[in-house]
């Protein structure tokens, strides 16, 4: 008896004695005994009761295993079993944790996770409640970073047929990095290098960290909704992988993708690849590459200047050579000839002319000047200054009047000109085979103008606007 008190009095005193019912009776031990009293659990009460113990046992834990039956909520909470080969247990990720994950869970996926153990009081399931998740193996960044390139990939966002050409010398280029960067001074002294009258605008962003993306992503959006650039370069200098993390933001890729304006990546070194290094127009290597791609020298724009400049004076020779070659030709013609006979003849008399209007202007002036000559010597004796001023007035004069009757004659005698060049031209054959006419010769070259005047057999040939056309007479009426 006194074995079984002591044994009793043990079990009462277990730290579980006190939440759960010990339901042993008297009766089942063999012997009558009435307990003193007894506390009846609600459900509730005892998962509440153990859920306390647990999570003050297990309040921070780190367990590995393998996800399956992943399920992201609309919510924002992730749900997820958790397993090995012999055990699984339910985890809950809520979304105030589940936003800072760098990567999607998945299923399959080998992972770490750090949180507390707890009950879920409405099934009375063990659960863990999830704080932090990390992949085994890789990291939750590269596995992010493989994560939104194979998505982004499949959209399409990385096809060359989408990227917008880079303007060959851009006036204007926008920069989108922090003013503190030493990127942003390699980019400003390589401009001015190479041109320096391209104008640069900056829009200062944080390039490291949460607000990164954001930022930079107004500043895309800046540059599209002002039209003030032509081109914009994204630049950052080299760093960890998580220091240009940001730059692997699936908001910041979109912005770039929906960019009307080119958009060239100049991130880290050339062995650093982010996402925004596949969507944009361009990628750099260096910021430095970046303002060597996206403008060029002077000196290149000079030589290209000169290359062109050589291929059309090169060009314009060639088409003024032919156009020589078909002028001799159309001037070899007969109806040309005579054409130009009647001309020249003209230019001749034109000529003529004017020589003779000369040799009279020389004539004239030659008289007066005797006559100057003779009145000089009679008026010596007299104020020479005065007659000699009074002479010149009257000889200006004199001349003025016979330039004008010169120059009326000489205008009389182009207008003649011209006018007889003008019927001459509109009585050209040439222009009459331009409407589709033709002149028509005899074997001998005479002109035909009766059809009686050959017979069959005999060969003709018709001079057309362009080229000439041989024939046989077949029947003449």
């Amino acid at each position: 008896m006194y074995r079984i008190q002591k044994y009793l009095s043990a079990r009462l005193a277990h730290p579980l004695c006190g939440k759960l019912l010990c339901m042993a009776s008297a009766d089942q031990l063999g012997f009558s005994f009435q307990p003193s009293g007894r506390r009846t659990w609600t459900v509730r009460d005892l998962v509440a009761a153990v859920r306390t113990h647990v999570e003050r046992e297990y309040g921070d834990i780190w367990v590995e295993g393998e996800i399956s039956n992943f399920r992201a909520h609309d919510s924002g909470h992730l749900y997820f079993t958790l397993k090995d080969l012999s055990a699984q247990v339910r985890v809950v990720m809520f979304r105030s944790s589940a936003r800072l994950l760098r990567f999607r869970p998945d299923n399959g996926m080998q992972v770490v996770v750090r949180g507390r153990v707890t009950i879920y009081e409405d099934r009375g399931e063990l659960q863990i409640s999830a704080e932090y998740l990390e992949p085994k193996g890789a990291g939750a960044l590269q596995i992010a970073f493989e994560q939104l390139k194979a998505k982004l990939e499949s959209e399409g966002l990385f096809e060359s047929a989408r990227k917008k050409p880079i303007p060959t010398l851009p006036t204007r280029i926008g920069i989108v990095t922090s003013q503190q960067a030493a990127a942003l001074r390699d980019i400003l002294n390589i401009l001015r290098r190479r041109h320096d009258t391209a104008n640069v605008l900056i829009f200062p962003a944080q390039v490291q960290g949460e607000a990164a993306s954001l930022e930079v992503s107004a500043g895309i959006r800046y540059f599209n909704k002002a039209r003030n650039v032509d081109v914009i370069i994204v630049a950052r200098g080299g760093g960890s992988a998580e220091d240009l993390a940001a730059f692997n933001h699936e908001g910041l890729a979109r912005t770039v993708t929906a960019s009307e304006i080119p958009v060239i990546s100049a991130i880290g070194h050339e062995t650093d690849f982010t996402i925004l290094d596949f969507v944009a127009d361009l990628r750099a290597p260096t910021p430095s590459a970046a303002a060597e791609l996206v403008i060029r020298s002077r000196q290149e724009v000079d030589e290209q200047l000169g290359g062109l400049q050589r291929r059309l004076e090169k060009a314009m020779r060639y088409h003024l050579l032919i156009g020589r070659q078909n002028l001799t030709e159309l001037a070899q013609h007969g109806a040309f000839a005579r054409m130009m006979d009647l001309i020249h003849r003209n230019e001749q008399r034109l000529d003529d002319l004017v020589n003779r209007l000369a040799h009279g202007q020389r004539d004239v002036l030659e008289k007066q000047r005797r006559r100057f000559e003779t009145l000089s010597s009679a008026v010596r004796h007299y104020d020479v200054r005065r007659v000699l001023a009074g002479m010149k007035k009257d000889l200006d004069a004199r001349t003025t009047a016979i330039i004008s009757v010169m120059r009326n004659v000489l205008i009389e005698r182009k207008v003649r000109v011209e006018r007889m060049d003008t019927a001459l031209q509109a009585l050209s054959p040439l222009a009459i085979l331009e409407r589709g006419y033709a002149l028509v010769f005899d074997a001998s070259g005479n002109l035909l103008k009766n059809a009686k005047k050959v017979k069959p057999g005999d060969e003709i040939s018709a001079k057309l606007a362009k080229g000439t056309v041989s024939a046989t007479v077949k029947q003449s009426k």
